[in-house]
């Protein structure tokens, strides 16, 4: 699984030379053949993103001949600079990034126009406005949609690609090419007075594997070639898949690796069911009860300082409550830390080369050790509670902590919406992560796993959440 999935990647980036600049200190990569002399497109994420997780659509573009640029945005992936400005106004952080994004299409075009636009998300947005207000702008490609700049004459060319499982961006991008021919559908390419527009449907796929849907981005190149006269011949392969099977292959091989660790005398489970309830549900609702009340905020990433407390409380009363019935984590095994460490690292080069940014700006080194603060306690303690449990049991030790930080959403909902956006980011880090850990656990005890985990998560978070500064 990993050689076959490594093969699709490999080929995909094959004959596309990839380099590194900056532009002011904005990092920025470009993907073009030797030679190619193709138009511009520059290419942009969404948010909490980065430029890593468009290659599903720079690469395909590059390899017909396009020369493409890919960008992080301030606060976002490598970009030392933390986002800044009012998020719910159009004039502050919006248009912050307008101009940022407005500062990569001068340098890499320098004059030479004009420049397609393609971007994902909260980018489609900051495109639609940085297409109003230049001249150098051709086509646009808007992966799940939203903007309301957009009207029935701007942007005048322009394809909406989204995912048939994200229904109402569906339902925008048909009210925008409605703008046009009222009797338009999905899959029509309607023209009016100079503008040309065409929605089309990914099958299977919701926000974040629209990005890799053959179909969306065989459309994207197929718009592009429309706009500039171009006949391209490029196969889109399946990235998505082979970047599942990628990942997917590593946790999996991990488990005969982790048998190499010698094995540790079993640990005994003595909580009751009685136990049980009670340690997953006393820290569930103390936890956002205490955490919100102390509203602290001193991280410049959203939400994380909430974040650390949350877990730093949640695990401390699991902890406190395990020594008191006398469960123990066992002891502490640092070949077993150092093994699952180096596979994490692993997987975590894989993810950083093919899908998203995994590794961290100097900047958010202290906020990983800031963040280490509370997920270490409370992975220890997940790994404690888990260890010998059912997939059932474990499903409901962990869906207990995400049901709490919905409460923390609900008791501060402006302060805390961004959590929200915790939620898929814990359900992949448990699958991934959660998984090897158990497998280190199964030999050397929960304490090793619980420590060598809760460090991955401080990192996962460290560098998943824009950094934020009002």
């Amino acid at each position: 699984m990993i050689l076959l999935s490594l093969a699709v990647l490999e080929t995909a980036r094959f004959g596309v030379t990839i380099s590194r600049f900056e532009v002011g200190q904005t990092p920025v990569v470009a993907y073009a053949k030797p030679d190619a002399d193709g138009p511009l497109v520059v290419v942009a994420h969404g948010f909490a993103g980065s430029q890593q997780m468009m290659q599903g659509y720079a690469l395909p573009l590059a390899r017909a001949g396009y020369r493409v640029f890919a960008f992080d945005f301030e606060g976002h992936g490598r970009h030392p600079v933390p986002m800044s400005g009012d998020v719910s106004a159009i004039e502050g952080t919006t248009r912050l990034l307008v101009q940022q994004t407005g500062q990569v299409v001068d340098d890499v075009s320098n004059g030479a126009g004009p420049v397609a636009l393609v971007g994902h998300s909260m980018a489609t947005d900051i495109l639609v406005r940085v297409a109003a207000e230049r001249d150098d702008i051709g086509p646009l490609v808007l992966i799940s949609a939203f903007s309301n700049a957009v009207g029935p004459a701007a942007p005048d060319d322009l394809l909406l690609v989204t995912g048939s499982w994200e229904p109402r961006l569906l339902d925008f991008a048909l009210e925008a090419v409605r703008m046009v021919d009222p009797d338009a559908g999905h899959g029509n390419t309607v023209e009016s007075g100079g503008v040309s527009r065409r929605s089309v449907v990914a099958p299977y796929a919701e926000h974040v594997s629209v990005l890799h849907s053959r179909a969306g981005r065989g459309e994207a190149v197929a718009w592009l070639d429309r706009a500039y006269g171009r006949d391209s011949n490029v196969t889109i392969l399946p990235t998505g898949w082979a970047i599942l099977g990628l990942m997917a292959g590593i946790v999996l091989i991990f488990r005969p690796v982790s048998r190499l660790l010698p094995q540790r005398a079993g640990l005994a489970q003595s909580l009751t069911r009685g136990r049980t309830a009670l340690i997953l549900a006393l820290p569930l609702l103390l936890a956002p009860l205490i955490a919100v009340t102390l509203d602290i905020r001193t991280l410049p990433v959203l939400v994380a300082d909430y974040l650390a407390l949350h877990m730093l409380i949640y695990g401390a009363l699991q902890l406190a409550m395990l020594r008191y019935w006398r469960v123990p984590a066992g002891p502490l095994n640092w070949p077993a830390v150092a093994l699952l460490l180096g596979a994490c690292a692993i997987f975590g080069m894989a993810l950083d080369r093919y899908a998203a940014n995994f590794w961290p700006t100097a900047e958010r080194a202290w906020i990983i050790c800031a963040m280490m603060i509370g997920a270490m306690p409370y992975m220890i303690a997940d790994a404690t509670l888990t260890f010998g449990q059912t997939i059932l049991g474990r499903a409901v030790t962990r869906a207990a902590f995400l049901l709490s930080l919905g409460i923390a959403v609900a008791l501060d909902f402006e302060g805390l919406f961004f959590l929200i956006l915790i939620a898929p980011v814990m359900i992949l880090f448990y699958l991934v992560f959660g998984t090897m850990g158990r497998d280190a656990a199964r030999r050397a005890g929960p304490l090793a796993s619980g420590l060598a985990t809760g460090l991955v998560l401080a990192w996962a978070l460290g560098v998943s959440f824009p950094l934020f500064q009002g």
